[in-house]
């Protein structure tokens, strides 16, 4: 479906020509139309396939259509789980509204800050005419449940309420239940899918392993834009320091990072200066770049629904991608339950792990190697370079390995 039938305005609909947006998403489809007519709205739709417009093109073209009196008080509230999906919200709106007579603002610091501004008279939210919950499975999950229901208190009982999430869960149904009134419920893919774009690996290495074969994959492979996820901080800063070490320009982003830094971080590695980005999951949710070819856990989450919203990274907006889990022997029970959760098995990497990067002293190879694991062609071939997307390529059910010592994307062993 074309946008122009979707009944934005001729200023909205300029503005999508100009960035060579034609065609709508199916979220888009369904969700624009049932905004406009002023339905509150329940909609769920994997990561990547642009939520974010859902909402803010038709919030732009009510807003823009009244010509109120202008005044200081917010029309719109838009509530996110992290900065940098709220900044991803406000450059949305600042691109689409751009010719329309409307001012936004984005408030860092949680709800707590909201709040602050609130108390302290700067700011009165009795004007508000939609409220958006985006991201609300990650906003139960990090604990706001309490600090959503103390803004509900503050917003007028007559308005507009909109819920988008990438996952569909009891908790989400029982929170929409309690402020949303006869939503239209969209559901455009299946239950905590993950995008059709994204081609998914997993290789089995021990963690003593991990980084020198990280490190491999990156600089044999010629990868330039790849990001990596963290459970910890911590983690995240020690791991950047370490492939730094190994040559590669690397940028970490996570909660205890300044927005400053965290904002120069993700400039860096949209223009090409950091090379590796490596993020807690403090991130999944908030980053969005055009044509990401290479995800990478390097732990996997605790929590398996956030396996979803990483990968989710890459393979947006119609473009593919390839992401890869390296899991040790600790990890392989949270590998189970992120199998259980996608319905399937992720296929093992095609790794030459003859090539790869020798396990440390005391290391059996028998340990960290995972079981059929192809042990490539014998050789001194240097590792492929891949296409951008990360496609990678299926092994031939004769003949062996690939021959791929890492390359561009991590090819796929397949079953036996």
């Amino acid at each position: 479906m074309h946008f122009s039938e979707l009944g934005l305005s001729e200023a909205l609909q300029q503005v999508l020509a100009r960035k060579g947006y034609e065609q709508a998403t199916p979220i888009q489809q369904q969700a624009i139309p049932a905004v406009r007519e002023g339905h509150d709205v329940l909609a769920a739709a994997q990561t990547g396939t642009g939520k974010t417009a859902a909402f803010t093109l038709p919030i732009l073209d009510m807003l823009g259509a009244e010509r109120a009196e202008a005044q200081r008080h917010p029309r719109a509230l838009i509530l996110t789980p992290t900065r940098e999906l709220a900044a991803q919200v406000e450059d949305n709106i600042r691109t689409y509204g751009a010719g329309l007579a409307l001012r936004s603002a984005v408030i860092f610091g949680g709800v707590s800050a909201v709040l602050h501004v609130v108390q302290q008279g700067n700011l009165s939210l009795s004007q508000v005419e939609v409220f958006v919950l985006d991201e609300a499975d990650r906003m139960l999950d990090m604990g706001f449940i309490h600090d959503i229901r103390r803004v509900l208190k503050l917003l007028p009982n007559k308005r507009q309420n909109l819920m988008f999430s990438a996952t569909y869960s009891r908790e989400i149904e029982q929170l929409a239940h309690k402020f949303l009134v006869n939503p239209v419920q969209i559901n455009v893919a299946p239950k905590n899918a993950t995008a059709d774009r994204v081609t998914q690996y997993v290789a089995h290495v021990e963690k003593a392993r991990k980084r020198a074969l990280l490190s491999w994959l990156i600089s044999g492979g010629n990868w330039q834009q790849v990001l990596v996820f963290m459970r910890t901080k911590h983690g995240a800063n020690r791991l950047t320091k370490q492939l730094i070490q190994d040559g590669l320009t690397a940028a970490a982003i996570h909660g205890n990072k300044s927005q400053g830094a965290r904002t120069k971080a993700l400039e860096g590695f949209k223009n090409g200066s950091v090379r590796v980005l490596v993020a807690t999951d403090v991130a999944a949710r908030g980053l969005d770049i055009s044509r990401l070819p290479h995800v990478i856990n390097y732990e996997l989450p605790n929590v398996p629904e956030d396996y979803v919203h990483r990968i989710g990274r890459t393979g947006r907006a119609g473009e593919s991608g390839a992401a890869l889990s390296l899991v040790d022997r600790e990890e392989r029970e949270h590998l189970r339950g992120i199998q259980k959760l996608l319905g399937r098995d992720i296929p093992e990497a095609d790794i030459d792990w003859d090539k790869a990067p020798a396990a440390r002293a005391g290391e059996a190879a028998d340990d960290v190697r995972p079981p059929r694991q192809s042990r490539g062609r014998p050789g001194g071939q240097k590792p492929s370079g891949g296409d951008r997307s990360g496609a990678p390529k299926r092994r031939r059910r004769r003949g062996g390995g690939s021959g791929n010592a890492g390359g561009g994307r991590p090819p796929s062993s397949g079953r036996r």
